[in-house]
């Protein structure tokens, strides 16, 4: 028996704004990565984030994050989790959130499908409750990013595949694969439109013109909201104990 599944795209749907932003500010913070990296980075998640990306200025993004990894320590990275997280949980929608809650009551299970890394999006996933993040995984060796792939960049069609591949797994592993057309899919941007071409029941929030256009034609669900609203409801000592806990547990299962 299969089961229905929310996937939620991360930049721009589930936060305002960019996680890899976030990452970058708190590796150079560490000294991780340069300047350099920080304004290269900057700048072709602008121009992806304005115009959208073609094949090749999607393989440039995705050659950036390569090479920006490369030889960077795994434990290093581990370790700044929270703080990327600090950066991100402020920017999360509440309007996109009560979604996820949604879904959650209605018995169907919940993800985060970005091209970030899976850390990441594993991290965010397990603080806010879902059950589980979609991310692009990147080989490490003798305790070190190589900056090779582990599977698909969870991009555009990458989606697909990592949704499939995770679905597919599931099922051999016992437990029930998605039902997509059962599903539901949430982004920003045209280029997931083959995620939301996936499932039976996709949703444009706050959508980019290419999008809106696919949606007024198709009768999807559009969710628009012009700012970011009220903070993600845990402040104070109750989001530090959140970051602590659910990272701290988080990483404990995680390769040391």
């Amino acid at each position: 028996m299969a089961v229905p599944a929310a996937f939620f795209d991360l930049d721009k749907t589930l936060m305002a704004g960019s996680s890899g932003m976030q990452f970058a500010k708190a590796a150079r913070e560490r000294g991780l990565i340069s300047r350099a990296q920080v304004l290269r980075w900057g700048r072709d998640h602008i121009r992806y984030r304005i115009k959208g990306a073609t094949d090749d200025e999607t393989g440039e993004i995705l050659k950036v994050a390569r090479e920006t990894l490369s030889g960077v320590s795994y434990n290093e990275i581990s370790r700044m989790w929270p703080e990327v997280l600090a950066g991100i949980l402020p920017r999360i929608y509440p309007e996109v959130l009560s979604e996820v809650h949604r879904h959650q009551d209605e018995g169907r299970l919940t993800y985060i499908v970005s091209a970030a890394g899976s850390d990441m999006v594993e991290s965010l996933a397990q603080v806010l409750g879902m059950d589980g993040g979609i991310g692009t995984r990147y080989v490490v060796e003798e305790g070190a990013y190589t900056g090779a792939l582990d599977g698909p960049f969870v991009y555009g069609r990458g989606k697909v595949k990592a949704i499939r591949w995770l679905s597919e797994l599931r099922d051999q592993t016992g437990e029930e694969p998605f039902d997509l057309e059962a599903s539901w899919a949430y982004s920003d941007s045209a280029s997931d439109m083959p995620m939301l071409e996936l499932v039976g029941n996709a949703v444009a929030v706050n959508p980019d013109a290419p999008l809106l256009e696919v949606a007024r034609r198709e009768g999807w669900k559009v969710m628009r909201f012009e700012r970011l609203g009220r903070n993600l409801a845990i402040g104070g000592t109750v989001a530090a104990a959140a970051l602590a806990g659910g990272i701290g547990g988080y990483l404990s299962k995680r390769r040391t």
